[in-house]
């Protein structure tokens, strides 16, 4: 049995280009039976990452996630750590006072979120220093069947919003479209502070924690020691905690 874990300095980002090398074909995420690979989700945090540069998000900037467990929460986080951005991940459940709080205080510039939320973050966004929203919706990525009987019955059951047109707000669809994969990592050490992890705000107003590449990346390889008989590859988990939380964000 493993007593010690010899750490390596390995960015989270270079994980995924890790796994898109070695299993290509792999399923790196199966959300209510759409299947993404490894090259695919791979290539789609490249898109994405060349779209945040295009906004003109720079290194140690703060881009706000405020998202469930879907795929381009998943695709936000690596593609704002591969440009040396902030992640500044948000609960969805959060009232407009707490977000307002926690989107001032990481002073984000930009924020993805879901289109049942959207119009509130439209006119928050003229509380804080945000300056461009995209947004996505759950039934952006399903199986076939699914995705053409979505639209009949989400907005019967809260699942998904028309979205009305506004400055500087975006489909997440549509960018990752019109943006060609940027595949470069910026330079980072593993000191750079990688993301604010906002405390639970039970006993005070929440805070932002900064987490260095180094916390998280030493944090998943303390993950792999406590499951030595896990097979590269041959594996499959279930997240079912929330990736705004530290922990489920440790799975992906």
């Amino acid at each position: 049995m493993k007593t010690a874990v010899d750490y390596k300095d390995i960015l989270v980002s270079q994980y995924l280009e890790e796994s898109a090398k070695n299993f290509p074909n792999n399923p790196a995420l199966i959300f209510q039976g759409f299947t993404l690979t490894f090259q695919e989700l791979n290539e789609m945090v490249a898109r994405f990452s060349a779209a945040l540069k295009g906004f003109g998000i720079k290194k140690g900037d703060s881009v706000a996630i405020l998202l469930p467990n879907v795929i381009p929460c998943v695709v936000a986080y690596y593609a704002t750590l591969k440009i040396g951005a902030v992640v500044v991940l948000n609960n969805p459940l959060y009232s407009d006072r707490e977000l307002e709080h926690q989107f001032t205080d990481s002073n984000s510039t930009f924020l993805i979120t879901l289109d049942l939320l959207a119009k509130r973050m439209v006119v928050l966004r003229d509380k804080t220093n945000i300056k461009t929203i995209v947004y996505t919706s759950i039934g952006d990525y399903l199986p076939f069947a699914k995705r053409l009987l979505f639209p009949l019955v989400a907005k019967k059951k809260g699942l998904a919003a028309d979205v009305a047109p506004a400055k500087n707000l975006f489909k997440f669809k549509d960018v990752i479209a019109k943006n060609a994969p940027d595949y470069a990592q910026t330079q980072v050490t593993m000191d750079d502070v990688a993301m604010y992890q906002y405390t639970g705000g039970t006993t005070g107003v929440s805070k932002g924690v900064m987490l260095t590449h180094k916390n998280i990346s030493y944090q998943i390889q303390q993950l792999e020691a406590w499951f030595p008989a896990f097979q590269k590859g041959a594996e499959t988990m279930l997240g079912a905690l929330p990736i705004f939380h530290v922990f489920g964000m440790s799975v992906p």
